[in-house]
């Protein structure tokens, strides 16, 4: 038989690059080990910040999310973790760096086994079945609160978001904060709790301590005319007009065209516009408002209308909080004036504006439906006032996902090493390689206490020993051991307070365990660059068909 050359065949572009097979899988893994040592010292009421420089931004954060948001990450691999983390803070609130760090830890455990030949297939498969294991047992052990009581309830709210707080900027006065937390997110409706209606303002200069709550809405003073310093600046039980109208003088667009006869017509025309505007400001203060509120401006002549009758607007109100303040009211934000009535006004007991720092704020406080509230946060540099509002964002979310599920754990690493010990007495029932692979699982978990000591600068190795220690003791009051930051030893967390509640434990490793087997299962990458640039090229050459030269006629 005569040898033929078999043709090559090529069946991706040239350019494209392809990767795949166990050491691509293995670089995978390498890939998210520098994401994960990036974060890692964040963890922890001891971890670190790390200020991230993107030209003309300096951003000084822990949060794991915004961090890696920041560093801006391209490999498909280490990507995932962004996505995890992004999912915890949208999810939970808190936890992001913990489920980046357990998910690389998962990886890690099963890279030996993919360097040994061991099929990801069944990785996969154990992981799962070890999360669930997870899930059910933090059911059965999850301590579940009396909502009943009230006091009860209100210190359960404020142990757990002190417990987000341990980790932050904020932390040494994570009580003050949390009972603003807690005050914040119990005036929402519970039954809906819209995390929109609680404002956050910040004011740079004066210290923590003088950050303020404010049952109601207050926005800063927004830009206005000469009038309005004549106007009030306080009202008891004010009349409220919110109204999304315009309400100044407005020259006709350019190019209009009106034909007249007679020359005295012009001045009609003039009136006109002004009986228009006076109009509208006539019908405003005849229905009784005192304070009149717009998303769009107001001008210098209806500044000075109110200003001569004793009543307070403000223009160009921010939307967000103009919505607030109709949630508060329970009035609508009226689009026309022209047939507003004193039953459209709302009304609330104290409308004030005040001096914080160099800026001014008008705040509305005592609301009948008290659904919404405001936090003003005060401090030095912009970089710090913006991590005071991420990691009151995160206190927030805790507590809001504590009111819905009213199950906590204990922290410092407590449930971890439970969790860790269950899956080990379960993987010696387990005959096979799932027995192995369980127990990677179970090692993983200690990644968390593990973390907690070595970032706040003990002995990690021991402390880990200890709870291995005492977490094999059958006794259940050994269960909530975990880390003693303090004292650097292990202590009961559930007494020393340091709860969180299991939905944040749940979604950590449902989501890491999702991430890893992600990685996992991808045994092939192709990137092919130049598929895009083409693409980008194409849509150009389209836009300029579509766009009209200069001078054509049509």
């Amino acid at each position: 038989m005569s040898n033929f050359l078999q043709p090559t065949i090529l069946l991706l572009k040239d350019g494209t690059d392809t990767a795949q097979g166990k050491q691509h899988l293995i670089g995978n893994i390498n890939a998210c080990s520098f994401v994960v040592d990036t974060i890692r010292t964040t963890l922890g009421p001891r971890g670190m910040d790390k200020l991230i420089n993107t030209g003309r931004y300096s951003t000084v954060s822990n949060d794991g999310a915004t961090i890696l948001d920041l560093l801006d990450i391209v490999h498909p691999a280490a990507r995932t973790l962004v996505d995890i983390a992004k999912s915890q803070d949208a999810e939970v609130g808190d936890g992001t760096t913990t489920v980046v760090i357990l998910a690389y830890e998962l990886l890690k455990q099963a890279k030996k086994y993919i360097e040994d030949d061991v099929h990801p297939k069944i990785i996969i498969k154990s992981y799962r079945q070890a999360a669930q294991l997870c899930l059910k047992r933090i059911d059965e052990i999850a301590v579940k609160i009396d909502t009943t009581d009230k006091d009860k309830s209100l210190e359960m709210l404020e142990k757990c978001a002190g417990t987000a707080l341990n980790s932050k900027l904020i932390a040494s006065y994570k009580e003050f904060f949390s009972k603003i937390v807690v005050k914040a997110v119990t005036n929402l409706d519970q039954e809906l709790l819209d995390l929109d209606l609680i404002g956050i303002k910040k004011v740079s200069g004066g210290a923590m301590q003088d950050s303020l709550f404010i049952d109601g809405v207050a926005f800063k003073k927004t830009f206005s005319y000469a009038g309005f310093e004549q106007q009030p600046k306080k009202f008891i039980k004010p009349k409220i007009a919110l109204l999304n109208v315009e309400l100044e003088l407005k020259s006709e667009k350019t190019g209009a065209e009106v034909r007249i006869e007679d020359p005295q017509e012009y001045q009609s025309i003039i009136d006109a516009e002004w009986d228009i505007i006076y109009k509208k400001l006539d019908t405003i203060v005849k229905a009784g408002a005192n304070v009149v509120l717009s998303r769009l401006a107001i001008g210098d002549l209806a500044t000075q209308y109110f200003a001569d009758r004793d009543v307070f607007c403000a223009g160009r109100v921010p939307e967000e909080d103009l919505n607030r303040l109709s949630k508060a009211t329970g009035k609508q934000i009226q689009s026309t004036v022209s047939k507003l009535t004193h039953e459209m006004l709302g009304e609330c007991d104290l409308m004030e504006e005040k001096q914080m720092g160099k800026e001014r704020y008008n705040i509305l406080s005592g609301f009948p439906h008290k659904s919404t509230s405001t936090i003003i946060l005060r401090g030095g540099a912009e970089q710090f006032l913006n991590e005071m509002e991420r990691s009151l964002h995160d206190s927030i979310m805790i507590v809001k996902r504590a009111i819905k599920n009213n199950t906590i754990v204990a922290g410092g690493g407590a449930i971890e090493m439970e969790l860790s010990r269950y899956l080990i007495e379960h993987a010696k029932k387990i005959f096979g390689k799932e027995q192995i692979l369980i127990e990677a699982f179970a090692k993983a978990l200690e990644i968390t206490p593990k973390q907690l000591a070595e970032n706040a600068g003990f002995d990690a190795m021991a402390i880990l020993n200890k709870l291995r220690k005492e977490h094999a003791d059958p006794n259940p009051d050994k269960m909530w051991i975990g880390v003693d930051i303090d004292n650097e030893d292990v202590c009961d967390t559930f007494k020393t307070f340091v709860w969180e509640p299991s939905l944040i434990k749940r979604n950590a490793i449902n989501a890491a365990t999702e991430a890893a087997c992600l990685i996992l299962s991808v045994d092939q990458t192709v990137k092919n660059p130049n598929s895009s640039e083409e693409q980008n090229k194409q849509i150009q050459q389209q836009k300029q068909m579509l766009r009209p030269t200069r001078g054509a006629r049509f």
